[in-house]
């Protein structure tokens, strides 16, 4: 079964998606973010992912008190990502109510660091992968590495990382269907468990990622917020 996750994205204390991670092709969705994340776990959200932008372009979190105020009023779980590069981070965000932390770009840039990091936090860790024509992109998808999904994931796997939220940059905010073969891939490449993000159109895509075993959830972003999919109607299909 998959769990199908809404997304908050936070720019400058806003509710924006942005379309490829271009941070000029930005659109505002509401500017109070706990209300908006009350409204998806009243539509029965089981997780809530939240990422702020500002953040993984300035290289680190910028939106702690309104993270922390999503994440103190609900009921379900939150995760967050974005600028996300030193442990005091970490330990600052699990300590104000934030479940799982997503690191991204230093992980791909310092192995070190990261092998330390993920061997001290383990299961409140998400490896982010954000792949931008096969390569994994790093900086708010400003830069991108001579690495691939794989490489990045297998290098983490024995140092406790267990999970991946894998995003083809290309379909982000585009709403063409999220990269499915390669998704599929990386779960079977690695035998992690695999989070899918970026091009989230419609049920039906959900319904496809739902058929690979090792997905484990769907990030829905844009979709939502313009009503091709309807998150009551995901959950109560997927619960």
């Amino acid at each position: 079964m998959i769990l199908p996750i809404p997304a908050i994205d936070l720019l400058d204390g806003r509710c924006v998606r942005l379309s490829q991670g271009e941070y000029d092709k930005s659109t505002v969705y509401g500017d109070d973010p706990v209300a908006m994340a009350l409204k998806w776990q009243s539509q029965g959200a089981k997780r809530l992912h939240v990422v702020d932008l500002n953040g993984a372009r300035e290289g680190s979190p910028c939106n702690h008190d309104v993270i922390a105020a999503i994440a103190n009023a609900l009921d379900i779980p939150v995760q967050v990502g974005g600028g996300i590069r030193e442990a005091d981070t970490i330990e600052k965000l699990l300590s104000r109510g934030v479940n799982r932390c997503i690191l991204g770009t230093r992980a791909a840039i310092d192995p070190a660091w990261a092998q330390e990091i993920f061997l001290k936090f383990g299961d409140k860790l998400i490896l982010g992968v954000d792949a931008k024509n096969g390569q994994v992109a790093v900086k708010g998808w400003q830069e991108t590495v001579k690495m691939t999904a794989t490489e990045l994931a297998l290098s983490l796997k024995p140092f406790g990382a267990c999970r991946v939220i894998y995003t083809d940059i290309s379909r982000d905010g585009m709403l063409t269907g999220p990269n499915i073969p390669a998704t599929a891939q990386l779960a079977q490449d690695t035998g992690m468990a695999i989070i899918a993000s970026g091009g989230m159109s419609k049920i039906e895509d959900i319904r496809q990622l739902s058929k690979y075993p090792g997905i484990e959830g769907a990030i829905i972003g844009r979709a939502l917020y313009t009503g091709d999919i309807d998150l009551a109607e995901v959950v109560a299909e997927f619960g």
